[in-house]
């Protein structure tokens, strides 16, 4: 399990959330709406220090992680963040 995160992606980091050099963003489980993995559940994102950080994806000295009580959410499959260009928002998607 990996986390895979465009160029666009890590603009739109840098620039909505703000965050900088050595700085942690989280994505996490979280209940209510639905994915293509879970319904009920669906993927959160927060910029926190990680407790018990099971994957981890560094660039630009940022740390894009998932804790490992949120792992079950992705059912072994990669995590792939990149940006809607209409709505300028975050997409994910899921692959094995």
């Amino acid at each position: 399990m990996k986390i895979v995160l465009s160029n666009e992606a890590m603009a739109w980091f840098k620039e909505e959330m703000e965050t900088t050099a050595g700085e942690y963003i989280r994505f996490y489980a979280r209940y209510g709406g639905s994915s293509q993995l879970h319904e009920g559940f669906s993927l959160g994102v927060t910029k926190e220090e990680p407790m018990e950080l099971a994957v981890e994806l560094i660039e630009e000295n940022i740390h894009f992680y998932i804790e490992e009580r949120d792992v079950w959410y992705f059912d072994g499959h990669d995590l792939h963040v990149n940006i809607d260009s209409k709505l300028q928002e975050l997409t994910y998607s899921y692959k094995k």
